[in-house]
């Protein structure tokens, strides 16, 4: 019976204070589960079509929020077709045609390899703390678990998505849901992540799924984490152009 009482107080403790957070605590802590000074990570990116889907295999280093590189592994279509970005340019490399394309302006909206995420979301790495005015609207249980509901107004001109809505678990202070708007209101994207491990400390998701909410019949796009490692030392050789064609 103590045990039990304990373990309720314990309980209880965690919850009040996890609900004492200020707004700017809640997206300082999401913040710091999804960004680091580095990460190397391997992943998939599962494409759904109509008629079927395909699979890509990449693997990302990343310094900061200034310093990216993407190699594709597969499928051999695919393979060897890399990307670097370096502050706010993006290069992209293609073995077929051997061509270094710089993409930028209205190309930064375009979906990358058919899938429903743009090089514009693939780009932006920066704080959410420092894009956004966040409002805080209540609280929902969703599968049992407690979340915040969060409007986030942007306070930088240029983003993408101008407004954004999110429900954030309480325990692992992650957006597991978000609805991404235009500034008229119209809604672009929806997001959601599952699968949360924890990984170096931090609690972190293995699987996202974006929808573009302007295409039609979407059936979404899977990016599976299969290994990711934070705060690793990554030489300052592997994001300069020269590598794109290595």
């Amino acid at each position: 019976m103590i045990k039990i009482l304990i373990s309720f107080l314990s309980f209880t403790f965690l919850v009040a204070q996890a609900d004492d957070m200020s707004v700017q605590d809640i997206i300082e802590a999401m913040d710091n589960n999804l960004n680091a000074k580095s990460r190397i990570l391997t992943s998939k990116m599962v494409v759904h079509g109509r008629r079927s889907s395909r699979t890509i295999e990449s693997k990302n280093w990343v310094v900061g929020i200034d310093q990216a590189f993407t190699e594709y592994l597969s499928p051999p279509r695919e393979a060897g077709t890399k990307m670097l970005k370096l502050n706010d340019k993006l290069w992209t490399y293609s073995p077929q045609t051997d061509r270094m394309i710089q993409i930028s302006g209205h190309m930064l909206r375009q979906s990358v390899m058919g899938s429903d995420m743009s090089y514009n979301d693939m780009m932006e790495d920066r704080p959410l703390m420092e894009l956004y005015e966040a409002t805080l609207e209540g609280s929902v249980e969703i599968d049992g678990r407690d979340h915040w509901i969060m409007l986030l107004e942007a306070k930088v001109k240029g983003l993408s998505y101008p407004m954004r809505r999110a429900w954030i678990d309480k325990e692992y202070l992650l957006p597991m849901k978000e609805e991404l708007y235009a500034k008229s209101g119209k809604l672009l994207k929806t997001s959601t992540m599952d699968g949360i491990k924890k990984v170096q400390g931090r609690w972190f998701p293995s699987r996202f799924i974006y929808k573009d909410e302007l295409k039609r019949n979407s059936k979404g796009t899977e990016w599976l984490i299969d290994e990711i490692t934070f705060d690793t030392d990554i030489p300052e050789s592997r994001f300069s152009k020269a590598r794109l064609r290595k």
